[in-house]
């Protein structure tokens, strides 16, 4: 559901000119934004104030209307994926109105609906980056939040739980007028997450797409593949899916624990989108695929999954790969397309003292299919940055 917003606050206030380490670049157009992140890992989302830096010769300054709330996000917040440097602002499903430029930006307007998706900067010179796949920075690319950022005197990113966020043009992205900006908003990593192996495998009308699970990426990668044209299967464990499967616009829906169903669906598949993120196995959905099929996991397991049977692999030239996300062209191919074609994430907007909720009913699986944070109730930043 997308209920009626309320107008976003200003963006934030200038830093204050006082001696502190906070307060470094105080004078030279730098701002302070109100924000929700983690202090700790045991912390909970709560209400910090952020300092964001003035624009750079190559810099946009956006005002953040709303920010997609990702199961990665829970991961990074409450440790569980490493060490984090706390404080820890998350966020990289960014939607926002661009209200300062650099001197050097002649290609972005202010007032002009931009966006921020998982990365805001890579090396700019490998193979991978000149190929326009910056996911696959070889030098590591720079995270929206929870990142070393190299250009800017190794600052810890803060991403886009939070009212202002400053980004170089390069990695900045034109969401098209006319799109809801808060249903756009999971475009940006659960759209590309789904978009890119599709768009890699190069699927087209008459193609068959299996999608494996049906949460905020299984939904999208449903949409996806139907406006590409393709005839989708949904696999799922649970019945009570099937309808839903079917409203987003499944042609076919399997219970993959129903050995029947599942001998029924052999060789029926050309691709496989596989979204689940617990260890499950994958040598029945291989019987699906035809001869040259794929298989693309998007799910990132925490722990060990069973062991793939090469016989599998072998008898039909399957291919078994991963995907991530998407590089900069390539995700404002994704925005072009969606909204070509209509496709939106289903969300449920929640307010920022909602958060720490949201992030409890995320891990439950309680979400149809994305939360959303209305920036607007972020509040003010406070006199003094704590990031």
């Amino acid at each position: 559901m997308t209920p009626g917003r309320p107008v976003p606050p200003p963006l934030a206030k200038p830093l204050p000119d006082l001696n502190d380490s906070n307060d470094a670049d105080a004078g030279n157009g730098s701002t302070l934004a109100a924000a929700y992140g983690a202090t700790s890992s045991v912390s909970g989302l709560v209400p910090l104030t952020v300092a964001r830096r003035a624009p750079k010769e190559d810099d946009v300054e956006i005002a953040v209307e709303f920010c997609g709330l990702c199961h990665s996000d829970v991961h990074a917040t409450r440790g569980e994926w490493g060490t984090q440097h706390y404080p820890l602002v998350p966020g990289h499903e960014i939607v926002g109105r661009v209200s300062r430029v650099g001197s050097a930006v002649d290609d972005f307007a202010v007032g002009e609906r931009v966006g921020v998706g998982c990365l805001v900067d890579s090396c700019r010179e490998c193979d991978s980056c000149l190929d326009g796949l910056e996911q696959y920075c070889e030098n590591g690319m720079t995270g929206t939040y929870g990142a070393k950022d190299r250009r800017n005197g190794d600052a810890i990113t803060q991403g886009g739980y939070s009212t202002s966020i400053v980004v170089d043009r390069n990695y900045v992205l034109r969401v098209p007028e006319g799109m809801d900006p808060a249903a756009a908003a999971p475009l940006l990593c659960a759209g590309i997450t789904t978009y890119s192996p599709l768009n890699h495998f190069e699927v087209e009308e008459g193609d068959a797409v299996g999608v494996v699970g049906l949460g905020g990426l299984g939904h999208m990668a449903v949409k996806i593949a139907k406006a590409m044209g393709a005839e989708v299967t949904v696999f799922t464990t649970s019945e009570a899916k099937f309808a839903a499967a079917r409203e987003l616009g499944a042609d076919h829906v399997v219970l993959s624990t129903d050995p029947a169903a599942m001998e029924a669906a052999d060789r029926s598949l050309d691709v496989i989108i596989d979204t689940v993120a617990a260890p499950h196995d994958l040598n029945p959905y291989f019987k699906t695929l035809r001869v040259d099929g794929a298989l693309f996991q998007l799910g990132l397991p925490s722990e060990a999954m069973p062991p793939v049977n090469p016989g599998a692999l072998i008898r039909r030239r399957i291919a078994y790969a991963g995907s991530l996300i998407g590089g900069i062209a390539e995700t404002q191919e994704m925005l072009d397309f969606c909204a070509e074609h209509g496709v939106l994430s289903e969300i449920e907007l929640v307010r920022a003292d909602q958060l720490n909720e949201a992030y409890d009913r995320m891990v439950a699986g309680d979400v149809k299919y994305r939360f959303v944070l209305d920036a607007s109730t972020l509040g003010s930043p406070a006199e003094k940055a704590d990031a």
